[in-house]
């Protein structure tokens, strides 16, 4: 026979409120334990490694449990956060002690990987950042919130643009409507913790709405979103969603800001991600980040992310930040006293934050005031500096003098971290604590009286009286005095050598006191409450001077890495023109044993003459290091840092662009091949004027004639392009060389070796003229080959150069350059058949202005070379 069983009042009351969140896990308060259950409990045990038992064990009603005391909270919480699970705190709504039914339980919080508060769960440096997207009919809107600092921006933009930023905000959590969960996934990948919202919830009306309602505004038109109708959309979910997950106090959420691209320097992700700005791309790298961050707080160091991930495009802004880092390397005292403010500032942004959701600590508080006081001596030490940039930032700061005298009046300089730990609000504040504190301190005093009366009226010499949480205080007589006891004493407790008794006159003045403690614990409460609603009011100001010291730190940061590792200050001007000498890569530099210097280069590229360099060099020698260091350092001196070189002299650029090595997508059904052709592809159709290119090894992940026709072909393309891109190209066809003598701006360069008998010795620095052969079976021999194998291929290789006569001591015909390219493109028809073809095969429809001017200027170019 079956068992039956019912369902507990428990269990029901879970049930109702777990059906309100099918989506989240239910952490559900029990006493003194957070329970889950079912399949939540499932995933839990395995996520926090905790043990799964069950509820109702043998019943119909049996379910598997995990659970953990309600104190550990802030040590699971994070685990099962960072695993990307929601999660829905469920707490006790009322004392079990006021109640004789179940207690009243509902959710206080809903916590997501992109919704989260706690210190635990947050990186310090890092934002936590919450996104939306969605697709409109001719754009893309975007959204990102980090709740943890106040910060809110939108976008609109194509799937490229979105792509890159998605990958420079990293958002923890991506918000979706569900009809379009296929098309990101598609577009995007599913590298992203995702959440599908029903699709009314992006409706542009309702969106607005929230907007306007959450800002207290008519319109949107102050913040210059008014016309971004797909990034209202997705900037109103995300604060629909903030609503559903019980986020309700977001007074700190002041502004939302447009994400202007077409401001900063555009880097698409494949260059974000070739020159490991954030992430290495291999598990033992080091990301550019990581060297040149230097900052002291949090909140410089966020910055300082989104400073590299956007750098400046103008000219004014980018010297304003080099002026102020050329300043504090000049005048020390200014910046050993903004490094010692900012070691002792507290994150100012999340301190914010947790202010205005009513999350915040009394010990967080008097962190608080400890920072604030900093600021009025440091904003008069920079206002008399003589020095018009730090003059000029510390005029931004604003008063906190009235924030300081509110918390120091109100607060006690030693508060606990817990308010129901007492001792949180300063002596002297309120009257009435005052009162209530002193009855308490005044117990002992009371105490001794009494038992020294009750000690003189029963003669009894060792009495004493002590208190216990069963009943109380009480008084404690031996048994050989236990016959002196008065009458009225009433007995409580027999001990083996004692007995406890009370007496009317000690349980008066036990309730006086205990009830001055409840009184004191409620009072404390309501008085750390009003405080927070006042500093409430206060935001504006510690957002402002939290922006302006986050910059300052920054710029510190600069300034000591220019110190540290003797950067320069390089010359940003509107030319087109990019000058190096010395250059070196930041990150190389510092990974180098101690004592090797790294070998500096020297790079000129320019629209005129110099427009392309072509790089050939073996493998191992530096080309693609030389390539990289180039765009870190016009990365850095666009986010306002010195670079490491001896001098440059940078012309604007707007645009970088790499393809640097391969990175095969076979899980995405992408080739090597394929995915390189996909970047360069994108770089070919989006080079600007201003841009910079970087190609390494174009063209390898084919067969040799095909890579040496499609990087032939690439090159030519951006030599003839009339925007004139400035491009570095390395590569291991020494047959491309020969491009140098065809095309005027493009000059060949070589990473110089030294060759010794059967070994090559890597030199690193780069010099004019084309390199001869590619040296892989000398890099073979020193990775460690077996003899045999490079015996082989010595052999088989001096054949094949034979065959093909490209043999080093072979002479080459010095003008023969149209049996060259003959050659290398494999014509066999006549010169005027094969144009002819040519021109019958291009779809005039689809062909753009700039392609058919080129392809007219190639044509023009070989009949010219066919009647000289």
């Amino acid at each position: 026979m079956a068992k039956t069983g019912k369902v507990t009042p428990l269990m029901k009351q879970y049930n109702q409120i777990k059906v309100k969140y099918p989506d989240a896990m239910l952490l559900f308060r029990v006493g003194d334990f957070y329970e889950t259950f079912g399949d939540d409990a499932i995933k839990a045990a395995d996520i926090l490694g905790i043990i799964l038992t069950k509820r109702g064990a043998g019943s119909t009603s049996e379910t598997a449990l995990a659970g953990f005391p309600h104190h550990s909270l802030n040590t699971y919480l994070p685990k099962l956060v960072r695993a990307g699970c929601r999660v829905a705190i469920c707490d006790q709504l009322e004392d079990p002690k006021m109640t004789k039914t179940i207690v009243k339980r509902g959710v206080t919080e809903l916590v997501t990987p992109g919704v989260s508060l706690n210190d635990d769960v947050l990186e310090q440096k890092k934002h936590n950042f919450l996104a939306a997207i969605f697709l409109g009919k001719k754009s893309i809107g975007l959204s990102f919130l980090d709740i943890s600092t106040g910060d809110f921006w939108m976008a609109e933009g194509n799937e490229d643009e979105v792509a890159q930023l998605l990958q420079n905000f990293s958002p923890s959590e991506v918000l979706i409507p569900k009809p379009q969960k296929k098309y990101f996934q598609e577009q995007f990948g599913s590298g992203y913790h995702t959440f599908y919202m029903d699709d009314w919830a992006f409706v542009q009306s309702a969106a607005m709405e929230k907007l306007t309602q959450h800002f207290q505004t008519q319109t949107l038109a102050g913040f210059g979103i008014d016309k971004q109708e797909n990034g209202i959309c997705a900037a109103g979910a995300i604060l629909h969603y903030l609503s559903n997950t019980q986020h309700h106090r977001l007074s700190h959420i002041t502004a939302i800001k447009l994400l202007a691209t077409a401001s900063h320097v555009w880097l698409d992700q494949f260059t974000i991600r070739n020159l490991e700005l954030f992430q290495p791309t291999n598990p033992e790298g080091i990301p550019l980040i990581q060297v040149i961050d230097r900052t002291q707080t949090a909140m410089g160091g966020r910055l300082l992310k989104r400073w590299l991930a956007f750098p400046l495009k103008n000219k004014a802004a980018i010297e304003k930040r080099h002026t102020l880092v050329k300043d504090l390397l000049e005048h020390t005292n200014h910046f050993d006293t903004l490094r010692e403010a900012l070691d002792q500032m507290i994150d100012l942004e999340r301190v914010m934050a947790k202010i205005a959701t009513e999350k915040i600590r009394p010990r967080e508080l008097v962190q608080l005031l400890n920072s604030l006081q900093l600021i009025p001596p440091l904003k008069a030490h920079l206002a008399a500096s003589q020095l018009v940039a730090l003059e000029t930032i510390a005029s931004t700061l604003m008063d906190t003098e009235p924030l300081i005298d509110r918390l120091k009046q109100t607060l006690h300089p030693e508060a606990p971290v817990l308010v129901n730990k007492g001792n949180v609000i300063a002596p002297g504040f309120s009257k009435e604590l005052d009162e209530l504190r002193n009855l308490r301190s005044d117990t002992q005093e009371h105490l001794d009286a009494l038992l020294a009366r009750e000690t003189e009226r029963s003669q009894i010499p060792s009495l004493k009286i002590a208190f216990n949480n069963v009943f109380g205080y009480y008084i404690e007589v031996r048994n050989t005095h236990k016959d002196k006891v008065p009458e009225d004493w009433v007995r409580k407790q027999t001990l083996v050598n004692a007995e406890r008794y009370i007496t009317e006159e000690l349980k008066e003045f036990e309730t006086k006191i205990l009830s001055a403690q409840d009184q004191i614990q409620l009072l404390e409460q309501q008085l750390f409450t009003e405080l927070v609603g006042k500093l409430q009011q206060e935001l504006l100001v510690l957002k402002t001077n939290a922006v302006v010291l986050a910059t300052l730190d920054c710029l510190c940061g600069f300034a000591l890495l220019a110190k540290k590792q003797h950067y320069c200050c390089p010359e940003i001007n509107d030319s087109k023109t990019l000058e190096i000498q010395g250059g070196r890569h930041p990150v190389i530099e510092q990974q180098l044993p101690a004592g090797t210097p790294y070998i500096a280069n020297d790079v000129v590229l320019n629209p005129e003459n110099q427009q392309i360099i072509m790089i050939t060099g073996p493998n191992m020698s530096g080309k693609s290091a030389i390539l990289r260091q180039t765009a870190l350092i016009c990365l850095l001196a666009q986010i306002g840092s010195f670079v490491p070189a001896t001098k440059a002299s940078i012309g604007l650029v707007d645009k970088i662009f790499t393809r640097v090595g391969a990175s095969d997508n076979i899980s995405m059904g992408a080739s090597t091949f394929m995915v390189e052709m996909n970047e360069t592809a994108s770089i070919l159709n989006n080079i600007s004027e201003r841009s910079l290119v970087l190609l390494d090894e174009i063209g390898r992940g084919t067969s040799t004639y095909d890579g040496i026709s499609i990087a032939w072909a690439i090159s030519e393309y951006l030599h003839e392009h009339p925007y004139r891109p400035k491009v570095l190209f390395a590569t291991h066809y020494h047959e491309l060389n020969e491009m140098a003598q065809l095309l005027s701006r493009i000059k060949n360069y070589n990473v110089s070796v030294k060759e010794l008998k059967e070994k090559v010795l890597f030199l690193r620095k780069l010099i004019p003229g084309g390199s001869a052969h590619s040296f892989g079976i000398h890099v073979a021999r020193m990775a460690g080959m077996p003899k045999h194998v490079i015996k082989t291929a010595s052999q088989k290789l001096e054949r094949l150069e034979e065959l093909h006569g490209t043999a080093p001591t072979q002479k080459q015909p010095s003008q023969k350059t149209d049996n060259m390219q003959l050659q290398f493109f494999n014509l066999d028809d006549p010169l005027l058949e094969e144009l002819r073809e040519e021109i019958t095969a291009i779809d005039i429809d689809t062909l753009t202005p700039v392609e058919a001017l080129m392809q007219l200027n190639q044509i023009k170019r070989r009949l010219t070379k066919k009647g000289e």
